[in-house]
């Protein structure tokens, strides 16, 4: 065991780490290593102390979201050659894990996960029942379907590995100091940081909190209120069992999901860890109103078997040769969540140069990969991949302490549910923010969860099977949905875009700022663009809706999961830049009412003496106007492709808008609409989404975004020489558009693109080869009658006419790039009426 003295060492530092557990230590590693002098890690106690000592250590390349399957792939092969570059053991053990699958929901759980690891490089493989018992020979076969494997999965010891890559740290320069408590955090006007510690105060230029359940006290010395909590967290280590000891290889770690738990190996006896029901898990809520109890480092929490008994029964049930087994050690200690089980990482909006790396539930197989992630963004200033399910910015002022404790028993208790596409959780719902007309709509529709809103995904009629009905194939949403197009498309739908993110941008250097952030031009006064923002390196940070609405003046328009990441860049450019200009957050003041379909101008010309005809309001124009009486600002623009407007007003006038619109719209056969039909209009459309298009792994010349960008503009926008050099060297992949001949299914995006497939079981690295891309998002195309989807496939295979194949629920189905779009949107119909042609609808 090491021992460190209490000692500053220094009274400057280029970042302070505040943490010693795992995650801060990798970090320090990382920064270190990658030639960051002045790296501070700062530690009250001992490192690891926290969650770090008595994690159960478990390391798998699984995970059901895209770029989380980095940070796991990068953090094992971290692990595998860390000792050797620092000389301390570090007891990892890889002998494979598998995935049990018992009913057949889950062998389609497990066809669904393994299309979206086909383009990834790390191995995963499903197989049948006789090769799980193969590999762990000890199961009760009965209930085995299938078997999700991945071959380099183990287990490492959590404290070894600390030790070692604090070893790396000092190696590379990093301090690590210990027993130092933070007492204060100061910030400076100049953004840097001063570090209040008994020994005396260091000033810093960025802070990173990697505090663990001390994360929610560092917080709140600079007024945030992190969205964490302590969980109590279980596990058994068995003593010797014959069985066990007498085989000859390690055996898998096994998760059966059904009955929630996951066994292991340890030295000759087993070691289980069950994750209880929402009603029975122990949440630690008095540390969040009170603190974490001073002192508080390598204690544990009494166990309590009781809690835990129904799944000891379904484990002994799974490996019978745990009756006979003594229980030696159960450990009990605390483990900090998230309300979505997700960590936070990055910086903070609101508050400069100050980072997190905060709420791991898995922080032994989490902590390499985001100590590398992290290091990389501090060092480079933009993220290398994109990770906005892990932006601590997802949270807001309506993440209130009993959200986040309703949210935490749900996500701990739903650690092994079925992860369905679409998947809605519906605790700690609603949220104070609710649009205007959440009351009004809440019986008639199935309301999705948005960055805290509560927006209709799809509306109700007589003789519709209601309700929230998850499946990997079609379900009762689909024929509403195919019902909700057609009426856009045929006659004028409404929907509640209340969750946008919202701000108003004016001030002496607001132009001069747009020009600078945003890769089009600035939108002259009265007029509305697509704006998108690029880092430095060319990709695509975000997309808006940019309207100048008076000389100076503009309103910028994201998507509701991405308000505060893109306001925190924002401000962070503002900054830097010395720009003079007030940003106002009107997300929370402003509803949005969204109207669409070939009658949306007669319906609203009857609420306003304002002309809305083609020639007065013309496609992409934004006016100050009144709608029965309602003051609001109308642009005319729709993610629909159809005739539209988006109507921004405040929150209050909601409902009398919205009741204005449907009275006014009674002879048009108006209805409602939700974002279900949206997205499917906008596919057809060939409109990208941010998120799924477009993100930060993509530049906007392979997402087919070049109409948007206009390099030839005078400002040097950020992004702007790198997009040129890209340009120069020629794109290696490009997004292109699919139809797909399917049956009962169809694609939601990150599906594997094959070509010439073969069939999986031939031959794993032909299996590879044959994986060509990815689709990116897709649904049922109601106009075409046929699936659709966007994919990236490399440049050779992507011209108009290539036949390829998508990997859905573990069958391939034949898919042809066509020209984009399916379907031309209404100004483009118009302008080619006006010529005399005769556009495709």
């Amino acid at each position: 065991k090491e021992t460190s003295s209490p000692s500053l060492g220094k009274d400057r530092a280029d970042t302070v780490i505040i943490g010693g557990g795992c995650v801060g230590v990798s970090l320090a590693y990382h920064l270190a290593k990658a030639g960051l002098k002045d790296v501070v890690l700062l530690e009250k106690s001992e490192l690891t102390a926290g969650s770090t000592w008595h994690a159960a250590g478990l390391t798998t390349y699984f995970h059901p979201g895209i770029n989380l399957k980095k940070i796991h792939a990068y953090s094992i092969k971290l692990y595998e050659k860390l000792e050797e570059e620092t000389g301390q053991s570090v007891g990892f053990h890889q002998p494979g894990s598998i995935r049990i699958a018992s009913t057949p929901t889950r062998v389609d759980e497990f066809k669904y996960q393994m299309t979206r690891a086909g383009w990834h490089p790390t191995e995963q493989y499903l197989i049948t029942p006789e090769k799980v018992q193969e590999l762990f020979p000890l199961l009760n076969m009965d209930k085995v379907l299938a078997g999700l494997y991945n071959p380099g999965d183990g287990h490492i010891d959590p404290y070894s590995l600390t030790m070692a890559l604090a070893a790396g740290a000092r190696k590379y320069g990093a301090q690590l100091n210990y027993p130092i408590q933070v007492t204060n955090l100061n910030s400076r006007s100049d953004g840097t940081w001063e570090v209040e510690t008994p020994l005396g105060i260091i000033r810093a230029k960025r802070i990173v909190n990697t505090g663990g359940f001390w994360a929610r006290d560092i917080g709140k010395m600079i007024d945030l209120q992190h969205p964490l909590i302590p969980v109590h967290h279980q596990y058994v280590v068995t003593s010797t069992i014959p069985e066990v000891k007498a085989l000859k290889t390690e055996l898998p770690v096994i998760r059966d999901l059904e009955g929630s738990y996951y066994l292991r190996q340890e030295r000759d006896g087993l070691l289980f860890g069950p994750y209880e029901s929402e009603e029975k898990m122990k949440l630690q809520d008095s540390w969040v109103t009170n603190g974490v109890p001073p002192g508080f480092g390598k204690e544990l929490f009494e166990s309590d078997l009781d809690r835990i008994m129904e799944h000891i029964e379904a484990a002994m049930e799974m490996v019978p040769v745990l009756r006979k087994a003594d229980i030696v050690n159960t450990i009990a200690g605390p483990i900090t969540y998230s309300p979505d089980i997700l960590p936070m990482v990055g910086p903070h909006q609101g508050v400069r140069n100050y980072w997190v790396a905060i709420g791991f539930g898995y922080g032994i197989i989490h902590a390499g990969g985001i100590g590398k992630y992290l290091s990389d963004w501090i060092l480079e200033g933009e993220p290398p991949f994109d990770l906005i399910e892990l932006d601590p910015n997802r949270y807001g002022k309506w993440t209130t302490t009993e959200y986040t404790a309703a949210k935490a028993r749900e996500s701990y208790g739903f650690n092994n549910i079925v992860g369905y596409p679409k998947e809605e959780r519906f605790a700690g719902r609603p949220t104070e923010r609710t649009s205007g007309l959440y009351h009004l709509l809440k019986s008639r529709c199935s309301m999705g969860f948005h960055a805290g809103w509560e927006q209709p995904h799809w509306f109700y009629k007589p003789g519709d099977e209601t309700g929230y009905k998850p499946s990997f194939r079609r379900t009762n949403w689909f024929d509403p949905v195919g019902r909700e197009y057609k009426q856009v498309m045929e006659k004028v739908g409404v929907i509640d875009l209340s969750p946008f993110g919202k701000f108003r941008v004016k001030g002496t250097d607001s132009v001069k700022l747009l020009d600078h952030l945003f890769a089009n031009v600035v939108p002259k006064v009265g007029s509305t663009n697509i704006s998108h923002m690029l880092t430095p390196r060319g990709k695509v940070y975000a997309e808006l809706t940019v309207s100048q609405l008076y000389p100076g003046e503009f309103m910028l328009v994201t998507g509701s999961g991405s308000e505060l990441h893109d306001l925190r860049w924002i401000e962070e450019k503002v900054t830097t830049g010395g720009f003079k200009v007030e940003i106002e957050n009107m997300t929370d003041e402003m509803g949005v009412l969204g109207v669409a379909g070939p009658y949306a101008r007669q319906v609203l010309q009857k609420l306003t003496n304002e002309d809305l005809s083609d020639g007065s309001f013309k496609f992409l124009q934004c006016k100050h106007l009144k709608l029965s009486n309602i003051a609001l600002i109308a642009i005319r623009i729709s993610y629909t492709g159809e005739l539209g407007w988006e109507l921004y007003h405040r929150k209050e006038d909601s409902v009398a808008l919205y009741n204005a619109i449907m009275e006014a719209g009674q002879k048009e056969g108006i209805d409602d609409f939700g974002t279900y039909a949206l997205n499917a209009l906008r596919l057809e459309k060939g409109f990208r989404a941010w998120g799924a298009e477009m993100n930060c792994d993509t530049n906007p010349l392979e997402a087919g975004l070049e109409y948007f960008v206009k390099l030839n503009k005078p400002a040097d926008f950020i992004g702007k020489q790198a997009l040129k050099q890209i340009k120069e060297k020629g794109l290696k992949r490009r997004l292109v558009y699919l139809t797909l001949e399917t049956d009962n299914v169809d694609p939601e995006g990150n599906e594997s693109v094959w070509h010439n497939g073969k069939a999986r079981t031939i031959d794993p690295i032909c299996y590879k080869k044959s994986v060509i891309g990815n689709t990116t998002s897709g649904c049922f195309s109601y106009g075409a009658q046929q699936s659709l989807a966007f994919a990236y496939v490399p440049m050779e295979l992507s011209k108009v006419g290539q036949k390829l194949e998508v990997e859905l629920l573990g069958k391939n189905y034949p898919a042809a790039i066509i020209q984009e779009p399916l379907v031309l949107t209404e100004p483009t119909r118009m302008r080619l009426q006006r010529k005399g042609e005769s556009p495709k609808i």
